[in-house]
């Protein structure tokens, strides 16, 4: 055994939590990344992304892990770095479909900790009083009611700052880790380019070695990662260049540079086009390595970043996004139906919910399409959830009815 893991034992994991308790099984998770097991590799893996990384919440025990699981990712040795770099990317901002399509706002995420840090719990429980009396409805005050009830200030500010210390954690290893771009594995500069994106305070150093990268990559899906990233640390000086890729033959990267133009604030038609296009038919991701970003949901991604231009957008471009629902089922639901209502209901959730009939046009579409969407989407309680936060029937018996639709069988 190399020094990689140098340390290791010296730190008392036993005093650490993690979302099953004592952190004193971290080392050998941490060790059996190394094996030349497969099997134990990925048990290891699965072992992490269950204890320091539960369901996106990270613990005291995740961040004094990071700097081994960097040194793991940059040693050679070490099989299977990209899942670790993913890891690190996992550790440091949980499920980035929480900040996508704007980015870490990491000034922001400061200013609210600190917030929290010198907050009244009182004063805390009175805002989530009069947050409750603000509910539009009984359901909706019922859901408020128990998360006020179930809140604790001191726990929440101890995951609060569990999550800080984690995305710092990473954060401190990012200039070491961007040599991975220079990796022969594409797996792994794939990894490494969604990876620096989240780290806007280290966009100077990132921004320039994706830069490099982009000049020399043949890979297509590390180069659609890295100007996806690029974007996300407002690269306003790669403009030009991501107006090459957006004129281009490649869809996937047409896509990718239409994504980071509309971060940059640069909307034009063909712009749009581009984005409106994946929003119904996404591009072909077969080849390894895929885009990183939302699970590599390109549809969702295409149509949650016109979503944000809100008054801006045609018609066309509107029924783009909506047919793009009426192609999709499950999970993949879910980002499209968030955009899809955003884009329809530009002035919210209707309140109270007007006849069908006094729909807008665009309104009843989008109504429709999900009234149609197959009993495999409605038996998802987060589909659900979306539509009654837009104030729409959220059964499938109730929405159908509501758009004039038979009753399914």
């Amino acid at each position: 055994m190399s020094d990689v893991l140098a340390g290791l034992d010296k730190i008392h994991w036993a005093d650490l939590k993690h979302a099953y308790g004592p952190a004193d099984d971290v080392p050998e998770q941490l060790r059996a990344l190394r094996s030349e097991s497969p099997d134990e590799r990925e048990r290891a893996l699965y072992e992490l992304y269950g204890n320091i990384f539960h369901q996106g919440s990270r613990y005291p025990a995740t961040a004094p892990a990071v700097p081994f699981l960097a040194r793991l990712a940059l040693d050679p040795s070490t099989l299977k770095r990209d899942e670790i770099v993913q890891l690190l990317a996992a550790v440091a901002i949980g499920y980035d479909e929480g900040y996508l399509p704007g980015g870490v706002d990491i000034t922001g995420w400061r200013a609210e900790i600190n917030r929290m840090r010198s907050a009244d719990p009182a004063e805390e429980r009175r805002k989530l009083d009069l947050w409750v009396e603000a509910a539009q409805d009984a359901g909706e005050r019922r859901v408020r009611s128990i998360n006020r009830d179930t809140y604790d200030h001191a726990e929440a500010l101890r995951y609060a700052q569990a999550e800080l210390g984690a995305y710092d954690a990473v954060r401190a290893e990012v200039p070491a880790l961007r040599r991975l771009l220079d990796d022969d594995d594409p797996l792994i500069r794939a990894a490494t380019a969604y990876l620096l994106g989240w780290f806007p305070e280290e966009a100077v150093g990132s921004v320039a070695a994706l830069q490099a990268l982009l000049v020399r990559e043949t890979a297509t899906g590390v180069t659609a990662n890295a100007i996806i990233s690029a974007g996300l640390l407002t690269a306003t000086g790669l403009v030009p260049q991501f107006h090459d890729y957006l004129n281009g033959p490649e869809p996937l990267l047409r896509l990718s540079a239409a994504i980071a133009l509309t971060r940059l604030g640069v909307v034009e038609p063909e712009v749009i086009g581009a984005l409106a296009e994946a929003s119904m038919i996404p591009p072909e991701t077969d080849a390894e390595p895929a885009v990183s970003f939302l699970d590599g949901d390109l549809r969702g991604y295409a149509s949650q970043t016109l979503a944000t231009l809100d008054h801006q957008l045609p018609a066309e471009t509107v029924e783009a996004v909506v047919k793009g629902l009426s192609r999709t089922s499950e999970v993949a639901t879910f980002s499209m139906t968030a955009a899809a209502l955003r884009l329809t209901f530009p002035h919210g959730a209707p309140r109270p919910l007007p006849p069908f009939e006094e729909l807008t046009a665009p309104q009843r579409r989008v109504v429709q399409v999900l009234a149609e969407l197959g009993p495999e989407t409605w038996r998802w309680v987060n589909f659900m959830s979306i539509l009654r936060s837009w104030n729409l029937p959220s059964t499938h018996a109730e929405c159908r009815a509501y758009a004039g639709l038979d009753t399914p069988e």
